[in-house]
């Protein structure tokens, strides 16, 4: 591919990105009880794993060598470890397969099979033979925020990551139980709440009182903003949000402009000081 000097978007590397970028569709998958073999045995397929062990699938690992750690995780019958190298016909069963070989040879045999077969398939650091691709994470309790580039660019994915990890905004994933008890409320009730108010009804207040274990507090607090029982500059209609929004939301939105209008203030600030 030809070395770009200018400024200017090159041409070459454009059609590379492209040719290398697939529309993804984000989803979770329930892999409770499913065959999942990984091709590999170093750290990469270590790591996968442990996240597989927790969602309660049936390892298979396929290798010719591995880490002291995969050989733990056989001994202790966590996962099926057959030490040889991959060969045809060991996807047959499977729901989830991954090639984590560093051989783009044997990957593209892998990836044949599993497109025969109907296997998902990851080759990892290898998107042209991949059925799906696996994000960055975000876990805080009960809260999983799944990032991805779509294969474009991991350092940005781990970049936002680790700028979620420390975002004051996951306080909100202490609310999580208070929010899941409201919703089976409405849901129990059938009443139709528009998804709107259910932002206007998450105030610092509600935060407080989940974070402090006042959950009764919190659910009654939550459940009266949502029926009606406290208006408060919300709409009165709980199922429809009005046109131009209520005071609620028309104050969130000033406050996030003006957050932003104070962050682009800083950012200008430094940069001027740096000059």
């Amino acid at each position: 591919m030809p070395w770009c000097t200018t400024s200017d978007a090159c041409p070459a590397m454009e059609k590379e990105n492209r040719d290398l970028m697939t529309n993804f569709y984000p989803v979770f998958l329930n892999l409770t009880g499913r065959r999942c073999v990984i091709i590999g045995g170093g750290q990469i397929a270590e790591g996968k794993i442990t996240k597989l062990l927790d969602s309660g699938a049936k390892i298979i690992v396929i290798s010719p060598d591995a880490t002291q750690g995969i050989r733990r995780f056989a001994k202790r019958g966590d996962i099926e470890f057959n030490l040889r190298k991959y060969q045809a016909g060991d996807l047959q069963g499977a729901f989830l397969a991954i090639a984590a070989t560093n051989d783009r040879e044997v990957n593209q045999e892998i990836f044949e099979e599993a497109e025969k077969l109907g296997v998902l398939l990851n080759a990892v650091d290898d998107v042209p033979r991949c059925s799906f691709i696996a994000p960055s994470i975000v876990e805080s309790g009960p809260v999983t925020i799944a990032i991805s580039t779509g294969g474009a660019s991991p350092a940005l994915a781990r970049k936002l990551r680790e700028t979620l990890s420390g975002s004051q905004d996951l306080d909100w994933t202490g609310a999580t139980s208070v929010l899941s008890k409201a919703r089976q409320v409405i849901k129990d009730r059938q009443v139709t709440v528009a998804p709107q108010r259910w932002q206007c009804c998450m105030t610092s207040e509600l935060l407080s009182l989940a974070k402090s274990g006042r959950e009764g507090q919190a659910v009654k607090l939550l459940l009266n903003g949502l029926l009606g029982k406290d208006s408060n500059g919300k709409c009165s209609n709980i199922a429809e949000c009005v046109d131009g929004g209520c005071q609620v939301k028309n104050q969130t939105s000033q406050a996030l402009v003006e957050s932003k209008d104070s962050q682009r203030t800083e950012d200008w600030i430094i940069q001027a000081a740096g000059d």
